[in-house]
């Protein structure tokens, strides 16, 4: 902790902490997105990590955040569709979480409902198919805990106890949830191969005639793996979940979702924002042939007439290859995420 003197009087401040970005990342991509209200320190993430793993949060005290974003599956859940509190089920897919103060547009959630992270962190406490609770009783629990005010002032330096503030600790953990070190970025460095089959599996994946992913999830310059732009990618003919279509009322936007990110599949299954393929090798399977047409479909996707980019087996096979190069075990496995 830090005090700034003048004369004889000390004034208390959080230790200010720096995230500690990626050689893979500071080499290609911008800096990352921290807001000038919620700089991030040690005390606060530490707040914030012990408020994202503790049950407190929900109305019966039996769920916290890591219940449906739990660290071994890269912060998602193995569900197609997540279970609240209560044991209802919820309406979309647990996204995993990492990488997100690299979201430069800065809308989340799989319909871009939240345009923070704060305001993400604020919504699933009241939401009934998620925690169930009320921010009034979060906070009145928070306050009567022999640890948390102590907690918040040194994260804060304040004697308030907040959903405000609640939600930034929460948002300051998060961002420094950082996956940076698949096969494939020790690849880009020069410090690890890929193998004949993973390689011929990158060329698929660039190639327009071929895979054609990179549009919307990037390429090797871009280590996110992700645009965080919304699109169709022709699910459904008949769209039921309107995603950011019922965010911004826009008809054009009806079936749009955010892209995820391609890192860390290994551990995310089920794929979709409605959980809808139990494996990588049926997502392949979608894009190839099972593509269905409809008024907003993204123009990026090819061949819709015929479903999809018709790969061969071999050529889908390749693909999987190199998307699993995209695994960062150290991420799963970092002391400092878990519990």
């Amino acid at each position: 902790m830090v005090f700034s003197c003048s004369g004889e009087d000390a004034v208390y401040e959080p230790v200010p902490l720096s995230l500690d970005i990626p050689a893979i990342f500071s080499n290609t991509i911008i800096a990352p997105v921290i807001p000038s209200d919620n700089p991030l320190t040690v005390q606060g993430v530490d707040l914030g990590k012990r408020l994202f793993f503790d049950p407190i949060l929900s109305g019966d005290g039996t769920q916290s955040c890591a219940s449906c974003h739990a660290p071994e599956k890269a912060f998602a859940d193995n569900l197609s569709l997540s279970i609240g509190s209560d044991g209802l089920s919820g309406t979309r897919n647990a996204m995993p979480l990492f990488n997100l103060a690299w979201n430069y547009n800065e809308r989340f959630n799989w319909d871009g409902s939240a345009l923070s992270l704060e305001r993400q962190a604020l919504e699933p406490v009241e939401n009934p198919i998620e925690l169930h609770s009320n921010w009034t009783e979060v906070v009145q629990r928070l306050q009567n805990h022999p640890d948390y005010p102590e907690l918040f002032r040194l994260a804060f330096n304040s004697d308030a106890v907040t959903k405000e503030l609640t939600t930034m600790a929460i948002a300051q953990f998060e961002r420094t949830l950082i996956s940076a070190n698949s096969k494939f970025d020790r690849f880009t460095l020069g410090e690890a191969n890929l193998t004949a089959q993973e390689l011929n599996g990158l060329d698929i994946f660039l190639r327009e005639d071929k895979g054609d992913c990179f549009h919307c999830h990037g390429n090797p310059y871009n280590p996110l793996w992700t645009d965080n732009e919304f699109h169709n990618n022709g699910l459904d003919a008949t769209i039921t979940d309107l995603g950011l279509g019922a965010i911004t009322g826009d008809p054009n936007d009806n079936g749009k979702f955010r892209t995820p990110s391609l890192r860390n599949l290994a551990f995310t299954a089920p794929y979709m924002h409605d959980g809808r393929f139990a494996t990588l090798d049926e997502v392949i399977d979608f894009y190839s042939e099972g593509l269905q047409n409809s008024p907003t479909i993204d123009p990026l996707m090819k061949n819709i007439d015929q479903g999809g980019v018709q790969l061969s087996e071999s050529d889908k096979a390749d693909l999987k290859a190199f998307l699993l190069t995209l695994t960062d075990n150290s991420f799963i496995n970092n002391f400092n995420f878990q519990n």
